[in-house]
């Protein structure tokens, strides 16, 4: 149980960090954000992900910018 509320308390922060600037220009879009901030926008969530997991390889998050939806590969 401590894993998922780490993982939550980590994700709500990268987001307010990484993802919030980005809610005025790419609304609805997916971001994809690594634990060191960097980021990768699509216009899809398999886009998103496929392009971070080759780019920064496992543990990253991804969100749907502007709405509460969050997710984990491991």
């Amino acid at each position: 149980m401590k894993d998922a509320v780490k993982i939550k308390q980590t994700a709500e922060k990268l987001y307010k960090r990484y993802g919030r600037p980005l809610e005025k220009k790419h609304w609805g879009k997916f971001v994809a954000i690594s634990p060191t901030g960097k980021t990768i926008i699509a216009p899809t969530l398999y886009e998103a992900s496929d392009k971070a997991l080759e780019k920064y390889g496992r543990g990253n998050f991804i969100f749907k910018i502007g709405e509460i939806a969050v997710g984990e590969w491991l």
